[in-house]
């Protein structure tokens, strides 16, 4: 069907939702060139596919159900009514015509987007009253026959925040706009190909592809004899040129042809960058650029403070102008941070090409941490501000929706380990979005908020973080700032920002985020005044008599005191959510020593020394919350969160006389680890104040996907979720039953690790010493039951 005589024909539809949805929706497919439904709600590609009510027999019919692609709710309002001829007015006057009375909110007014949004609402209610087997879907579709299409996603599909996509300016296809190829590519792949539109995915390459080349660069820049912290800033530096250009900061492709201006063996190249990069800090007020011609903004916020440019050859100043090439307005910040860290830091530059941190399941615990209870407080606003406006107290509505967004602008998030600042950023976007909302809002009130948005809007200031490495803590806020300049320009077009463009926020504290003290740390020494020193946990060497590793405790580092030793201040914030290092106690030792871990398990009594170093941040997070110093915190940890010595922490928190709930927890969820791209297990949990019930997600199904990710299916329930993260029975409360004395036994417990062998040293010692073979045993615990069997032994000499 070509699309001008389907917009034609549609143009005409006069308003009857059950007459016209489905042939309007049949049409569509055909127009997209993709199958129509089928008649069978089996098939999981129906109209009117039936949802039961929770809680009730009570049975809903989705107009319009794709398995995993949508759930589509279709609505026909009234058109506004035309101006009529002096003729036709005559006419109805005499009587010769009759004048037909329409119901219903008239399109254009602020009735039409109320009932618009109310439809979008009831299409939430059907997502959420899918059966458990059937996934939520990334996209929403509400449709107003024969006018508009909204398009909303989801692609964490968690079904609880469907935004307007791709932005709030463009996700309302009008019946004109099918006339357009790419909104028609748009529909056909929430028909047949839906993730493909995830925008993480979309740029996941292209940042990958930067990264790249930004690696290969710096270490051709180290090996040339310059220092890694230098070379990791004058790099910094260009890239953001890279993407300044890109999205309109800088003239349209000037430093690519800058750079293209530079002879082939480099010539030039330091004083033209040099001057550049002090143009940029200072701008050039009404004056012009000596170097690209045209005027610049005044950037500052301390990225061109220093303007140090290093000396490049051929092959260094190809691999920039190839890297120049590359399009980075797509760029992700939600990956970018992890991938530039990788590539700029030379420890971490092995793992350059190993997985990252899928967006989806960062946003997994973002979304319950911050977003849930923003998003409930405007849904509350909003309801509140249109009821006034619907009984013309347009005053009173505007009063609501200005003190939210005012509200929303001072609202703050702090990741106390936050690494290159992929947590950060994704709050920092959905934040963006749901400003927009407050803001397109507004503008239907009648309030002009355009040029306020420049001094008061959501912005970086607002995004805290606490990052012991210098390199990620300057990475951390790079992210966030190019994060928020792409969100500027999607959403504003291109009105350029408020110079000076970078501030100087300090937003990012560079610091130890669990243990503060006096001064640097010294070494500590016994009665005698004799330095005192513990083997390095690094060197080993051979055993003569089993021929393994074992310690060589030749070789020590002193052991170091730290004076005045104490809890570590974290900035005052609405909202906590990040991912702490995933650190055992033995590896906390050996990365941080012996030292530091006994000085921080003196300074936190309450966590227990077996426990993770993750357990101090989650303490100190859960007693801000408990005390109302904060409204919520998310972590990432362990899954062995739900064991014994972490679960006393919990459980701590849980029975305060200030009691702890948690509102969202997903036990054991997989994880890419953002050190060195490695599949680990974790578990997610949100704490608020008070007792209340929360959601709980158990995954039970996941598909590997090409990168490192997976599709995550979960089972929800719902209840007070206790300290094991599981709801129902509080077993881990559980006492011994003294009927049940001498008649169970907890099992073999292992005294040590030291007699447990893989199942090829079991055959070599029973080839090899037959009678040893009355020794070794097969090992079994319950994850090699119910999991993947370890296929481990044990040498027991009792028999």
């Amino acid at each position: 069907m070509l699309p001008e005589v389907f917009i034609k024909h549609w143009a005409k539809a006069e308003a009857n939702e059950r007459a016209n949805s489905q042939a309007f929706l049949i049409g569509l497919t055909q127009l997209l060139g993709v199958p129509s439904p089928s008649n069978s709600h089996a098939d999981g590609y129906s109209f009117e596919y039936p949802v039961k009510v929770p809680g009730t027999s009570n049975t809903n019919y989705i107009d319009l159900y794709k398995r995993s692609h949508f759930v589509l709710e279709s609505k026909q309002y009234t058109a506004k009514k035309e101006e009529q001829s002096m003729l036709q007015l005559a006419a109805l006057k005499a009587g010769v015509v009759e004048e037909k009375k329409k119901s219903g909110p008239l399109r254009g007014t602020g009735a039409w987007d109320d009932a618009m949004v109310r439809a979008k609402g009831q299409a939430e209610r059907y997502v959420r009253s899918l059966p458990a087997e059937e996934p939520n879907p990334p996209f929403l579709l509400v449709c107003d026959v024969g006018h508009t299409i909204e398009v909303y996603a989801d692609f964490t599909q968690n079904g609880k925040a469907y935004l307007p996509f791709p932005d709030p300016r463009t996700f309302r296809i009008k019946l004109k706009d099918l006339a357009n190829d790419k909104i028609r590519e748009r529909l056909h792949l929430i028909w047949t190909n839906p993730t493909s539109l995830d925008p993480s995915k979309v740029s996941a390459d292209v940042t990958r592809e930067i990264a790249g080349y930004l690696a290969e660069l710096a270490k051709s820049l180290e090996q040339a004899g310059h220092e890694p912290e230098v070379v990791a800033q004058f790099l910094t530096r260009c890239l953001f040129c890279m993407f300044a250009e890109d999205v309109g900061l800088l003239p349209e492709g000037s430093f690519t042809e800058l750079l293209a201006s530079v002879p082939g063996d480099g010539t030039g190249f330091e004083d033209l960058l040099g001057t550049l990069f002090r143009e940029m800090n200072h701008g050039t007020g009404k004056s012009i650029s000596v170097v690209l011609r045209k005027k610049l903004l005044r950037f500052n916020g301390g990225l061109f403070a220093d303007h140090t440019v290093l000396p490049v050859n051929g092959m260094q100043l190809g691999l920039l102008k190839q890297a120049a090439k590359t399009n980075w307005r797509n760029v992700e910040p939600a990956i970018f941070g992890t991938l530039l860290e990788r590539a700029l830091v030379p420890e971490e530059r092995h793992a350059l090409g190993a997985h990252f941190t899928p967006r989806a399941y960062v946003e997994r615990l973002v979304l319950p941490t911050v977003m849930e209870p923003l998003r409930e407080e405007w849904e509350s606003i909003r309801v509140a501000a249109i009821t006034l406006a619907n009984k013309d107290d347009m005053k009173g509505a505007r009063k609501l929706v200005n003190a939210f967004h005012d509200k929303l602008c001072e609202v703050t998030v702090l990741d106390p380990a936050c690494g290159s600042g992929n947590f950060l950023y994704v709050a920092l976007e959905h934040m963006k979005r749901l400003e927009g909302e407050v803001i397109d809002l507004a503008t239907d009130l009648g309030v002009d908020q355009r040029l306020d948005l420049t001094t008061h809007t959501v912005d970086p200031h607002q995004f805290l973080g606490i990052e012991l490495n210098p390199r990620a803590a300057a990475i951390a806020e790079l992210v966030l700032w190019i994060g928020y300049l792409q969100w500027h320009f999607r959403t504003r077009g291109q009105t350029l920002p408020e110079e000076p463009v970078l501030k100087t926020f300090k937003n990012i504290e560079c610091r130890d985020a669990v243990l503060e003290y006096d001064g640097e740390p010294e070494p500590a020494r016994d009665e005698h005044g004799h330095i005192r020193t513990v083997w390095d946990r690094r060197s080993y060497k051979t055993d003569l008599v089993t021929n393994r590793d074992v310690p060589d405790e030749s070789k020590r580092v002193p052991l170091l005191t730290y004076k005045n030793p104490r809890p570590a201040k974290w900035p005052n914030a609405n909202f906590i959510v990040g991912n702490p290092p995933f650190l055992g106690k033995v590896k906390l030792r050996e990365d941080l020593g012996d030292g530091y871990a006994e000085t921080l398990r003196a300074a936190y009594p309450p966590v227990p020394e077996s426990a993770d170093f993750v357990l101090y941040w989650w303490h100190k997070a859960a007693t801000l919350v408990r005390t109302a110093k904060a409204r919520r915190f998310g972590l990432i940890t362990t899954n062995s969160l739900r064991q014994t010595f972490a679960r006393r922490v919990v459980q701590m928190h849980l029975d305060a006389e200030l009691p702890l709930s948690l509102a969202f927890a997903v036990p054991d969820h997989p994880w890419v680890d953002t050190v060195d791209g490695a599949a680990v297990r974790i578990a997610m949990s949100v704490g608020v104040a008070g007792s209340s019930p929360g959601s709980l997600l158990s995954v039970i199904d996941e598909v590997p996907q090409p990168d490192g990710s997976s599709i995550v299916t979960f089972e929800g329930r719902r209840g007070q979720i206790k300290a094991d993260l599981s709801v129902g029975a509080n077993v881990s409360a559980a006492i011994p039953l003294k009927a049940n004395a001498l008649l169970a036994s907890t099992g073999l417990i292992l005294g040590g690790r030291g007699f447990v062998i893989t199942s090829g040293e079991a055959k070599e010692l029973k080839r090899d010493c037959p009678s040893a073979s009355k020794l070794v045993f097969p090992l079994k615990n319950g994850d090699d039951i119910n999991g993947l069997d370890r296929n481990a032994y044990v040498i027991d000499t009792n028999g």
